[in-house]
C-alpha cells in the first residue's frame, strides 16, 4: 500500500538537518530551495524535473542531508534501487540522527523484501526523542513486521501509532488487515469500519479486505456493495480477479 510513502511527509523531512560541514548560508539556502522544489515535483508525479531540482540543489550545496532523502524517494519510485539506497545512505552518514531518513530508508527497504533491516531503521528513527512524526515510522515498522510474520510486534507498532495519531488510516487499515490473519474477524470489522471513516477513498487491495471481512462476518448485502466497487473500478486488477476465484 502507497498509503505508508503517505506514510512520509515531505515537509517534515525538509525540515533543518546538521551536516558535517558549514556551507555559506547563501548555498544553504538554494539547496533548500530546490530540495523543496524537487519535493513538490515529486508529489505531482514529475519526476523528470523533480531530479533536475535535485541536481541543482546538489550543485549548490551537496552536504545538505534533505536532498538525499527526497532524492533516495524519487529514486525508488523509478526502481532505480542501488541509486536509492546510495542515496538514503549518503544523507544517513551526512546526519546519521535524522529520523526521516531513518524511516525511508526502512520503508525501501520493507518494499524490497528486506524486512529485517526495515525495522532497524524503524527503530533507529524511534530512537531519536526529537521525531516529530513518530506515528509514521511505529505504522510502518507494524505493517513490515506483519510481513515478517511477527503479529505480536506488528500489534505492538500498530497500537503505539494509534495512541499518537488515534484516527491514522494507515494505522487502523493495519490492524484491520492484521485481524482478519488472526480469524479476528469482529476486530477486522471494528477497525475497518474506523479505517473507512479515516479515509476518503479506498484503493483495490482495501476493498478486497472489505469483501472478504464482511464475507466472514456473513453481510453478503455488504460483501456485494464493495466487491461491486472493487469490480467497477479496478476491473483489471489482481484483486478483481481474485473475487472471480472465490478468494
Amino acid at each position: 500500500m502507497k498509503r505508508y510513502m503517505g506514510w512520509i511527509l515531505l515537509l517534515a523531512m525538509l525540515a533543518g538537518c546538521a551536516s558535517t560541514r558549514g556551507p555559506d548560508e547563501h548555498a544553504r539556502s538554494l539547496a533548500k530551495i530546490h530540495t523543496e522544489l524537487a519535493a513538490a515535483y515529486f508529489e505531482r508525479k514529475q519526476y523528470a524535473v523533480a531530479l533536475q531540482e535535485i541536481g541543482v540543489a546538489i550543485k549548490a550545496d551537496d552536504t545538505y542531508p534533505p536532498i538525499y532523502n527526497v532524492s533516495g524517494l524519487i529514486r525508488m519510485t523509478l526502481r532505480e534501487d542501488d541509486k536509492a539506497e546510495a542515496d538514503f545512505n549518503h544523507g544517513l552518514k551526512l546526519n546519521p540522527d535524522s529520523s526521516e531518513l531513518h524511516n525511508n530508508f526502512g520503508w525501501f527497504l520493507c518494499q524490497r523484501g528486506r524486512t529485517k533491516e526495515s525495522i532497524q531503521q524503524f527503530e533507529r528513527a524511534l530512537n531519536n526523542p526529537l521525531y516529530a512524526t513518530p506515528e509514521v515510522a511505529n505504522a510502518n515498522a507494524g505493517i513490515c513486521s506483519r510481513k515478517l510474520g511477527d503479529f505480536n510486534a506488528a500489534e505492538n507498532y500498530l497500537q503505539r501509532a494509534l495512541v499518537l495519531q488515534p484516527d491514522m488510516p494507515d494505522a487502523l487499515y493495519g490492524l484491520a488487515d492484521l485481524k482478519f490473519a488472526t480469524a479476528d474477524y469482529q476486530g477486522a470489522l471494528r477497525y475497518f469500519s474506523k479505517f473507512q471513516q479515516s479515509t476518503q477513498d479506498m484503493n483495490a487491495e482495501q476493498l478486497l479486505l472489505a469483501v472478504r471481512i464482511e464475507r466472514k462476518m456473513h453481510d453478503q448485502n455488504a460483501a456485494d456493495s464493495y466487491a461491486t466497487q472493487l469490480g467497477n473500478r479496478f476491473p483489471d486488477s489482481r484483486e478483481a480477479q481474485l473475487l472471480h476465484v472465490g478468494e
